[in-house]
């Protein structure tokens, strides 16, 4: 079943938790990781899919032109608004208007798990990247944080947190809930879960090599008398996983 998955009806929401400079996550795990992992040369061009208000675009050095695409108009009119880049409202799952075939470097962070039809994503970074350009997608951990399929327990007898996991090879819709503690019906967006094993297929399909593959763990701390087996788990369990697929057939 066909459905809207652009966040343009969660775009306040959104803004609220993102805002200009990006969540928590994105300021303490996912941008200091990716900084180790990129290094940009004068004439090097950005597509971001899946931008929202643009925050990676915020990340880059003034010499890389940057283009981000999205599907929710709100979140581009943000993103307008907080830089001077270029934005774009489109579906990132359907030919582009972008006549642009040669950009060095194309990123899907935190949004092909949003996409019902993701694989057609991939295929378009494939499409307008240059012989060699990078593709750079991070997950929420598909192996690990599932929702609705994964959570914590505790073995109090081992006195270790644990993380389990009910299903994770079975490719899934799961409608997530916006705001699920209010008594009325809320908002909902959906969340499209796949295994590893297919995401590096739809790298490979597309013309990809799988040039280099991180996990990143949460920065929080917890304190208490549970502390100790919840950094732990914190620090075993990791909350992404990082992909780069470098363009070999074009």
């Amino acid at each position: 079943m066909k459905h809207d998955t652009s966040w343009k009806q969660v775009g306040k929401w959104y803004d609220d938790i993102v805002s200009k400079e990006g969540h928590t996550y994105h300021q303490e795990v996912i941008f200091p990781a990716l900084k180790k992992w990129l290094s940009f040369n004068d004439g090097d061009s950005v597509l971001d899919f899946g931008c929202g208000q643009g925050i990676l675009a915020r990340q880059l050095p003034e010499k890389v032109s940057y283009l981000g695409l999205d599907l929710a108009k709100p979140l581009v009119q943000k993103a307008k608004g907080y830089s001077g880049h270029k934005f774009q409202v489109g579906d990132a799952t359907r030919p582009l208007k972008i006549t642009k075939k040669d950009f060095s470097h194309a990123f899907m962070i935190l949004s092909l798990q949003n996409m019902e039809k993701g694989e057609e994503a991939v295929k378009n970074g494939a499409r307008h990247l240059k012989r060699g350009g990078k593709l750079i997608v991070i997950l929420n951990h598909p192996c690990y944080r599932i929702p609705r399929q994964s959570s914590w327990g505790v073995d109090e007898n081992k006195k270790l947190q644990y993380r389990r996991i009910d299903r994770y090879l079975s490719p899934l819709e799961i409608p997530i809930q916006m705001h699920p503690s209010k008594k009325e019906k809320s908002e909902k967006t959906f969340s499209y879960h796949n295994p590893l094993s297919t995401y590096v297929e739809w790298m490979v399909k597309a013309g990809f090599s799988l040039t280099r593959l991180e996990e990143w763990h949460s920065t929080k701390t917890s304190s208490g008398g549970k502390a100790k087996m919840e950094n732990r788990a914190r620090k075993e369990f990791p909350l992404f996983l990082a992909l780069e697929g470098t363009l070999t057939l074009k």
